[in-house]
């Protein structure tokens, strides 16, 4: 199908050093031009030093290593090209107009070079995804029962309509295996066994219900946020009591703060002190 379009569109994504739009880097950047003319689209994709290092759980997510980057140039002596490259074409992206797209602004931004945005329209491909396929409680009871749902919002009704989803899902996946982002295939892990719905439910690595702390690819727990985003937690918590008292002071979850205490304590222990907190 030719897309109709006005001026030219470019198709993007970038790999990047996490998931900070105002702190991470670009480690890859692809592009496509699709013409408003007809021509046939160009690409673009090349791999970009960062100037910081990947951490190693990223890189388990895109395989791109801090060797790999290393003698690639940086954002801002591709700037140019890529900024002439781009024009002023609309933008398509998956999920890029939360990521992608101000992350880039950003790396423009460092360069000298600011993005200029005027006029110019972006289409996120996710968000029609979201918006058409909804993952709400109303679309899951159609979805896996065939059946609308009535009395949406009312706790009674949506507790019912949750476990009608669970027997619908328990029979719509059964014997399907499931392939996790890198590759691996877990065998039928829809089943009617609680312990297996557990497991899958529950991201491996996630300490806290929140995603506040999490173990990387060592076995580390590494705090997800702030300025000792990807750092021990322990460690960087034990050495720093102010920035560990406003953690557990402010507006976080009593289960990310009970995961924290716990941390620091045990932590404090291993080192020969008292516990801390």
């Amino acid at each position: 199908m030719k897309l109709n379009l006005e001026k030219d569109l470019v198709a993007l994504d970038a790999e990047t050093t996490g998931l900070s739009v105002s702190k991470d880097r670009i480690v890859q950047l692809a592009m496509v031009k699709i013409f408003a003319d007809g021509r046939k689209p160009e690409e673009r994709c090349r791999l970009v030093n960062p100037g910081i290092p990947i951490p190693v759980e990223v890189t388990a997510v895109h395989s791109i290593t801090d060797e790999m980057v290393k003698n690639e140039p940086t954002f801002s002596k591709l700037a140019k090209g890529i900024q002439a490259f781009i024009g002023d074409s609309d933008l398509l992206t998956y999920n890029g107009n939360r990521f992608d797209i101000p992350l880039l602004m950003e790396e423009f931004e460092r360069a000298g070079l600011p993005l200029d945005m005027t006029g110019r329209k972006t289409i996120d491909a996710q968000r029609i995804f979201h918006k058409m396929e909804p993952r709400n409680l109303s679309a899951a009871v159609k979805f896996y029962t065939g059946k609308k749902m009535e009395g949406a919002h009312d706790a009674g009704n949506d507790i019912r309509a949750t476990v009608n989803v669970l027997f619908g899902q328990i029979k719509k996946y059964d014997g399907v295996d499931f392939e996790e982002k890198d590759g691996t295939i877990i065998a039928s892990p829809i089943k009617n066994d609680m312990k297996a719905l557990h497991e899958f439910c529950t991201e491996p690595n996630e300490i806290d219900f929140q995603g506040k702390v999490k173990l990387d690819a060592n076995g580390v727990a590494v705090l997800t946020f702030g300025k000792y985003q990807g750092k021990p937690v322990a460690e960087s918590l034990y050495g720093d009591k102010n920035y560990r008292n406003w953690i557990l002071t402010g507006d976080f979850t009593v289960d990310t703060k009970k995961v924290i205490e716990r941390l620091v304590n045990e932590y404090a222990e291993k080192v020969g002190t008292r516990r801390l907190v």
